[in-house]
């Protein structure tokens, strides 16, 4: 069985909950045979998915949402890479069905969420599995008359499958397909270095780990001096400049290569970042304080933050007071509104693939 599976490339967290979710599909079914397809940073994909043996097709199966930084849609940007990508989907769509016909093996496509999978799917002949929280005809539908044949064609492809896997904090998705609901998705935390285990659990002040996501935010390193009785955790930049000034402050602490942010949850108390679904789930699994700066213009944050609100122990920030150091770490957090999820929507997304795949495929 060839389980191949198209990934957004617009952010990391596509990328993370298929992480999580192909390593209890590899436990379940090790015989499997896992592909991975995207254009999300190499060198994240496989840190991911460094626990599980899969082959990595660097696709760009969509767009997404182009954005200016972390918290800022690009509207303008997205419709000119959405026709670049028109005219290119042809060919990589040829391309992808000749590699996995030439497999010579059984196969179920996943869509998290390129709408393209669905045309990928059917010139396979293969059950397509969706598996998300939102569509791109959610996301494009309020962004005016300008999208609205980038809605249709999604929301056309989003309902033509076997199985949506709908994950917590879901826009509408009325694609008219079965269902199955999700708990939060999350990866288990792996053991990180000696060193740094030491430091974070000998660590006189609280640990708070900082995340905006893949474009990172740049905040300007002199704003967590601010805050002397709180130790920060950082990815590592890709600015050199950046990464030098932040060494030179004495709270903060950069993960090395190979640590993940979920790697160090569990020796932190508070997170600091926007809203995003895979670090909302990593750390309420945790039951981390999230402490969430409001984003505008991406129609997934206004149901993230619902979410928030009734799942999660939480602080809600303005951009403003993000960008003046005002993070009210030494605040109490607001409690739940209706209590805490539980972290078992992996396997049960795993199990619920293992099905469509013994029912649908292995009986043909």
């Amino acid at each position: 069985m060839l389980i191949y599976v198209c990934i957004s490339s617009h952010g990391f967290g596509h990328a993370a909950r298929q992480a999580a979710m192909l390593k209890q599909l590899h436990s379940l079914c090790p015989e499997w045979r896992l592909v991975i397809s995207t254009m999300v940073d190499r060198r994240f994909l496989e840190l991911a998915f460094r626990d599980i043996p899969v082959v990595l097709r660097p696709v760009q199966w969509d767009v997404g949402m182009l954005q200016a930084d972390a918290l800022g849609a690009d509207p303008i940007a997205t419709l000119e890479a959405l026709q670049d990508l028109e005219h290119a989907l042809p060919q990589r769509l040829d391309q992808e069905v000749a590699w996995i016909s030439r497999q010579e093996s059984p196969v179920l496509v996943i869509g998290d969420i390129p709408p393209v999978a669905a045309e990928l799917a059917e010139r396979l002949q293969a059950p397509l599995v969706w598996m998300g929280n939102f569509g791109w005809d959610d996301i494009y539908a309020p962004l005016g008359s300008a999208f609205e044949g980038w809605v249709r064609r999604a929301r056309d492809c989003y309902q033509r499958g076997s199985l949506l896997l709908r994950c917590p904090f879901s826009l509408a998705m009325n694609w008219k397909l079965p269902e199955t609901s999700l708990t939060l998705v999350a990866a288990e935390p792996r053991s990180i270095p000696s060193a740094l285990e030491a430091e974070l659990q000998q660590s006189p002040s609280p640990n708070v780990l900082v995340g905006f996501g893949g474009l990172g935010l740049g905040l300007e390193p002199s704003l967590f001096a601010r805050w002397p009785d709180h130790r920060f955790l950082l990815n590592l930049p890709g600015n050199r400049d950046l990464r030098e000034r932040l060494a030179l402050i004495s709270n903060v602490t950069l993960l090395p290569n190979g640590v993940r942010p979920l790697d160090v949850m569990p020796y932190c108390s508070r997170h600091l970042g926007k809203p995003g679904f895979s670090s909302f789930c990593e750390a309420m699994a945790a039951d981390l304080g999230l402490h969430v700066v409001e984003r505008q213009g991406f129609a997934e944050a206004t149901t993230l933050m619902e979410g928030l609100r009734l799942h999660a122990s939480h602080r809600i920030l303005r951009r403003e007071d993000l960008e003046a150091g005002r993070w009210a770490l030494d605040q109490p957090l607001q409690p739940p509104a209706h209590g805490k999820l539980i972290a078992t929507g992996a396997i049960e997304a795993a199990k619920a693939v293992q099905r469509v795949a013994t029912d649908t495929v292995q009986q043909d």
